[in-house]
């Protein structure tokens, strides 16, 4: 039996990923695309979906949570605006997909898991991968990490009732917040920026992700 399946052409398959999934539904930024080409995303799916690690879709991990699809990581991420000496706050680590994406295009990243089980597994993943500029922590993400503000950029990936008033507070001066909000299975993704004068918000398109939990989250 031709089980097709047994040894993945991985390089191949990311390589398609960005260039029909990305590149070809407008993801433009040069230094996304090539993250997203760099990180091995089958390491951070569960092994047996590995196998599905490059499909267009979100796929279960651990603790009831998903891995985002590689659009929605690759949209997110060009939204951040992120320069090499960035500093970024992550609000969902998870499988750490994300948090890998971002290591390689900022220059310090700040991390926040509410389940221990998925932040110790992402940690190892990362180190695994030889990315050091990643600060892990086990806590409500939706209070943000305020000791380590302000941030150039904070992505949230998991879907909130509002925008957090702490962590638009925790950017800095033309700093950007990425995240969904909205009523659980009818989410907005938004953009908003910090300016002199206060926040400017952008209300982008639709989406679903898991709740945020926490103090400005859901609860439960």
């Amino acid at each position: 039996m031709d089980d097709s399946r047994s040894q993945p052409d991985w390089l191949q398959q990311r390589e398609r990923m960005v260039t029909e999934q990305l590149a070809q539904r407008g993801i433009v930024a040069p230094r996304v695309l090539d993250a997203m080409r760099r990180i091995p995303r089958e390491r951070f799916v569960l092994p047996a979906l590995a196998w599905r690690a490059y499909e267009d879709s979100a796929l279960p991990i651990d603790c009831d949570q998903t891995i985002s699809q590689p659009y929605m990581v690759a949209r997110m991420t060009e939204l951040l605006e992120l320069e090499p000496d960035s500093r970024v706050l992550e609000i969902g680590t998870g499988s750490g997909y994300q948090t890998a994406v971002l290591a390689l295009l900022a220059g310090e990243v700040y991390t926040i898991e509410w389940h221990l089980k998925l932040l110790n597994q992402a940690a190892d993943r990362l180190e695994s991968l030889g990315l050091t500029n990643v600060t892990f922590r086990c806590c409500d993400g939706s209070q943000g990490w305020p000791e380590r503000a302000p941030y150039d950029a904070i992505i949230v990936t998991a879907g909130a009732p509002g925008v957090p008033a702490c962590l638009a507070d925790q950017l800095r001066v033309g700093g950007r917040l990425v995240i969904p909000t909205g009523p659980l299975g009818d989410q907005t993704l938004e953009r908003l920026r910090r300016t002199e004068a206060g926040l400017a918000r952008e209300e982008l398109f639709k989406c679903r992700f898991v709740k945020l939990l926490g103090q400005e989250g859901w609860s439960d």
